[in-house]
């Protein structure tokens, strides 16, 4: 038999068996159970996370290989284990998990205890929840505990969070010693750092004298003030504004406004209500005085009045390169060839009046010389409309079937599992269908307690994600039933005349370009007859439009392939 391993260490180690603190000591014991059972392990089967927490599902490598690896046909007849925690400490996530390898067919074990976990009745099942709901409360103490130790040094004004800029971390020794002999760490405290805190007071002495972000940072970078991450890019406009924001500049320390919590198995922040905010002074920390202070966060308040944002931060008039509402075709699809920074558009007027909109560099625009010197403005009908017309000149007959050829190779690859996962799909709906019905009923009954309810919600997201991925198997099938003249001139048809009709539709646009680029188009800054300009170059495939996205009809929407 065949038999597979799992390791976990979480970053808490308080309560923890010492075999389950280290992962080799764990895989070791695994191996070793594994070879008194006469049970064979490989290398590639060994499935292992060293330092993730036991709440955490979704940034957790080995445990998402371990579970890819059961469909549609488990390699493995056996998983063996320390114990049931080291799957996780969520009960609901730790169940569903346990669920879904035992009914892949295959039989877990704990070398701890010498047992196996099955779930062939509700004894069974009891015992697991029982066992799953220890972990997930010694999870909870463990939590809290690291909670009223981080509170506790707060409240005496020892770091408890990152390095900042302006300070330095100095560690506080007492008299015991660690196991190697050297001094052991009780705490540590900030310290003024003279130079960096000469820069703070300079950013905030810029902004108050009308100053903008990006005018500050292009200052600091022509000076060659090293950035707070070090590295070459400089200094940025968000860096200058997240130090216009901190407090501690001021002499005031707040601590616990916010709260990490676990949702959809992974951790997220969410705000604490103010009555449980700690606010304390620091005068010994300050840096800015208090007159400073007010008159930057006066012009801040009136800057930020005068650009109204979206719910996460955006400017509504200017939605960022990455967004695909974006009224710009190449924004940070286009890359600069000197330092990599984003092309992007920018607005060029006269007295602050809107005027023609030009392509150039961010890092130019933002950060200054020092980082690029690459200053060409390429009018934005300009080089849109070359690359476009790039796009048409690469698509010929021969190139566009020689695509369809190679993509319908990868795609008949694809094809060779796709009745097992098939099958294997249609069975775990049909698992969902009783779960959702189950939940449902209880729901009905009057027991919709917030625990039903997010399973509930958890089960119909699966479901969603399965319906999408059965009609993609379909539409795998429905394409390779086609022969590469038809593919061809269906996909002709589809893109018509797509230079006229990209420019029409951006938004479009910009999906298209994403599905056939590798990658970025790169822009490298030439000069012919004594006029800046662009050469601009990029690799991709038309193939990519053959595996289920958009591409553009000729009425100009978007047509599934």
């Amino acid at each position: 038999m065949r038999a597979a391993v799992y390791a976990r260490k979480s970053t808490e180690q308080t309560g923890v068996a010492a075999e389950a603190r280290s992962v080799t000591r764990q895989i070791e014991n695994a191996k070793a159970y594994a070879e008194s059972k006469g049970w064979t392990v490989s290398d590639e089967h060994i499935y292992m996370d060293d330092g993730v927490s036991g709440a955490e599902f979704v940034k957790r490598p080995g445990f998402l290989r371990l579970m890819n690896a059961l469909k549609p046909r488990p390699p493995f007849h056996v998983l063996v284990m320390s114990e049931e925690s080291r799957l996780g400490r969520e009960a609901i996530q730790v169940g569903y998990a346990f669920k879904q390898i035992v009914d892949a067919g295959v039989r877990v074990f704990f070398y701890l205890t010498n047992q196996e976990r099955t779930l062939d009745s509700a004894t069974d099942k009891m015992m697991l929840a029982l066992t799953n709901f220890a972990s997930e409360f010694e999870r909870e103490k463990a939590s809290q505990r690291t909670h009223d130790a981080m509170m506790r040094k707060a409240k005496s004004l020892y770091v408890t969070g990152n390095k900042i800029y302006g300070y330095d971390n100095q560690p506080v020794y007492g008299t015991d010693r660690n196991s190697d002999g050297t001094l052991r760490r009780q705490h540590v405290v900030r310290k003024i750092n003279p130079e960096q805190s000469r820069i703070v007071a300079q950013i905030f002495e810029h902004y108050a004298a009308g100053c903008g972000l990006a005018a500050i940072a292009k200052t600091l970078n022509q000076a060659l003030v090293p950035p707070p991450m070090g590295g070459p890019l400089g200094w940025c406009p968000t860096a200058i504004r997240e130090i216009l924001r901190r407090d501690l500049y001021r002499g005031i320390v707040w601590w616990n406004r916010t709260q990490t919590i676990q949702r959809d198995g992974t951790k997220k922040q969410r705000k604490r209500p103010q009555s449980d905010w700690l606010r304390l002074e620091a005068p010994e920390l300050r840096i800015v005085s208090d007159a400073l202070w007010a008159q930057v966060e006066a012009l801040r308040k009136r800057n930020a009045a005068a650009y109204k944002r979206e719910g996460q931060g955006r400017f509504v008039s200017r939605p960022t390169g990455e967004n695909q509402r974006s009224a710009y075709l190449l924004s940070s699809i286009a890359k600069c060839g000197r330092c990599g920074g984003s092309i992007v558009a920018i607005s060029k007027g006269r007295d602050g009046r809107s005027g023609q909109t030009v392509y150039r560099c961010s890092y130019f625009h933002k950060r200054g010389t020092s980082i690029c010197r690459n200053a060409v403005s390429i009018k934005q009908n300009l080089l849109d409309s070359a690359v476009l017309s790039a796009m048409n000149e690469a698509i010929d007959g021969r190139v566009l079937s020689a695509s369809i050829t190679r993509a319908l190779e990868k795609l008949r690859a694809q094809q060779a599992h796709s009745p097992d996962r098939r099958s294997a799909v249609t069975r775990e709906l049909s698992l969902l269908e009783t779960r959702l019905q189950h939940l449902v009923e209880l729901i009905a009954n009057g027991h919709g307690t917030p625990t039903v309810v997010q399973s509930l919600h958890k089960e119909e997201a699966r479901k969603e994600s399965l319906v999408a991925e059965l009609a993609q198997l379909q539409a795998l099938t429905t394409t390779l039933s086609l022969n590469e003249r038809q593919i061809t001139k269906r996909l002709r048809e589809a893109l018509g005349d797509h230079p006229a009709l990209l420019g029409r539709h951006v938004p479009l646009a910009r999906q298209m370009l994403r599905t056939l680029l590798d990658g970025h188009i790169l822009c490298e800054p030439i000069e012919e007859d004594h006029r800046p300009g662009y050469r601009f170059t990029a690799t991709g495939t038309f193939g990519r439009l053959l595996t289920g996205t958009s591409v553009i009809n000729a009425g100009g929407g978007g047509e599934g392939s």
